[in-house]
């Protein structure tokens, strides 16, 4: 498989790339100390793009970044970024790293528990980690943790946030069917909100159909937008992984406490008009 990269590529804003709060709540949420944050999601859903996003957001002059990408993606002003090879990877690479001092390092991947432990290490002794992590929510990341080796105490003290998402096809906003929602799509809406207790206000909200167009070529869409969801850990969540309790039951009380599953964000998208119920359903199987 060929890989083609534009290493100059624009970085665009965690807005832009559909993150559901300002940029001045996205700074309070990811400008941290002391932890590790964890972007997770499948293959190809833009884990990458977010954590480039997050970086760009934080770069100031006066903050040492160095990032450890397999490959290097693209080249941004400011930071230290290295390449790993078959001689260097990425436990090699932070362990050379964490002599340097840096403030922030994002690790592009965490594959195995030996970058794992360096990791959540480099988070218990003062430095802010970024990196990404092969799972299917923001809750998963404990039981992915676990199961590479890592410590219910060490997954306690050093996970701070982790963020999950999918790519959605956005619609065509030169060829979009405006209409209203189904009866169907209304229950399928309900069903959510009423599970997460949410209550999604939909008068005189409207939805579009895909339709096709030159512009679009005639797919009804254009471009894609991440659906997000975030964990914050707080003391109860990070009580419930040192007492080994199943992710089941965090997951639970995560909701009890705020936590919002990708569907809600994604229903939202649909709302606004960004993308379809049928498009959404197609990642979260929501019916």
């Amino acid at each position: 498989m060929l890989r083609l990269l534009k290493k100059k590529s624009d970085i665009l804003t965690l807005k832009q790339l559909g993150f559901p709060k300002s940029d001045e709540e996205a700074i309070k949420i990811f400008d941290r100390k002391n932890s590790i944050t964890i972007v997770a999601a499948p293959t190809g859903e833009g884990k990458t793009t977010t954590l480039y996003s997050i970086i760009d957001m934080l770069n100031k002059a006066d903050v040492n970044i160095t990032t450890i990408e397999d490959p290097v993606e693209i080249r941004i002003a400011g930071l230290n970024q290295i390449e790993v090879d078959p001689k260097a990877s990425f436990s090699d690479s932070l362990r050379t790293v964490l002599r340097q001092d840096p403030d922030t390092i994002l690790v592009g991947e965490i594959r195995d528990l030996e970058t794992a432990e360096i990791a959540m290490q480099s988070g218990q002794t003062g430095h802010y980690v970024l990196s990404t992590i092969h799972t299917m929510d923001a809750v998963e990341v404990i039981t992915r943790l676990r199961k590479l080796g890592i410590s219910n105490y060490d997954i306690a003290s050093t996970l701070g946030l982790s963020v999950s998402q999918r790519l959605v096809r956005r619609i065509c906003t030169k060829c979009a069917h405006e209409r209203d929602f189904t009866k169907e799509e209304i229950e399928i809406i309900k069903k959510v909100g009423e599970k997460y207790g949410i209550k999604f206000d939909l008068n005189g909200k409207k939805t579009y159909s895909s339709v096709g167009c030159e512009h679009c070529d005639h797919t009804g869409f254009y471009g894609r937008v991440a659906v997000f969801e975030l964990l914050d850990m707080t003391e109860d969540l990070k009580e419930m992984v040192i007492n080994d309790e199943s992710t089941i039951e965090i997951r639970k009380k995560a909701i009890q406490i705020g936590y919002k599953p990708l569907v809600v964000d994604g229903i939202q998208k649909v709302i606004d008009g960004i993308t379809t119920l049928q498009e959404l359903n197609k990642k979260l199987l929501i019916y």
